[in-house]
């Protein structure tokens, strides 16, 4: 789930900046120090705006920089267990298909595509079933329930377990009600 988050904190503008608008230079360093980042209690920060000045520079003695403290606004990405996401698939492997779930890949296993067994076809790259005459293939579109997460510091450490096997998801066409 996308979340747009006020948070504060206390920033070290270096001496270098001291030139340039306040707001500017701390916007440059949050931005440096949150954006591509996870966090536990805050997802995958995607980007940093709106950044405020909530106190004066305050300087230590010994240290050349200035301290504030800031607020500002972060839009994040928090996967949860059993959000629903329309998905892209972007990889095919034998034991599954890897989809997109935000700025994440989750793992869709080939047991919890269906209720039926569908396996690896090396022919055609894809997961089929033949009971169902149904195939899933790099490409197609998704609908998928997250299952398990695992955030980690980094994304591909984190794990997402995806699952499409309650009903009403699938592949867009199966949910919509075609073959």
């Amino acid at each position: 789930m996308y979340y747009l988050m006020d948070i504060e904190d206390k920033i070290r503008v270096p001496p270098a900046m001291f030139g340039s608008k306040m707001e500017k230079a701390a916007k440059m360093i949050l931005r440096e120090k949150y954006e591509g980042r996870i966090y536990k209690e805050l997802g995958v920060v995607l980007s940093i705006d709106d950044v405020k000045l909530l106190s004066e520079g305050m300087v230590i003695p010994g240290d050349g920089g200035a301290y504030y403290k800031v607020k500002f606004k972060a839009l994040t990405f928090i996967p949860q267990v059993n959000d629903v996401h329309i998905s892209e698939v972007k990889e095919i492997v034998e034991f599954g298909a890897f989809a997109s779930i935000g700025p994440f890949q989750g793992l869709l296993h080939v047991s919890q595509i269906a209720k039926d067994k569908f396996y690896y076809d090396k022919k055609s790259k894809a997961l089929t079933s033949k009971a169902l005459k149904k195939s899933i293939k790099k490409g197609d579109t998704l609908l998928v329930k997250v299952s398990t997460v695992s955030l980690k510091s980094t994304s591909s450490e984190t794990k997402i377990g995806l699952t499409m096997r309650p009903e009403g998801l699938g592949k867009l066409e199966w949910v919509e009600g075609k073959k």
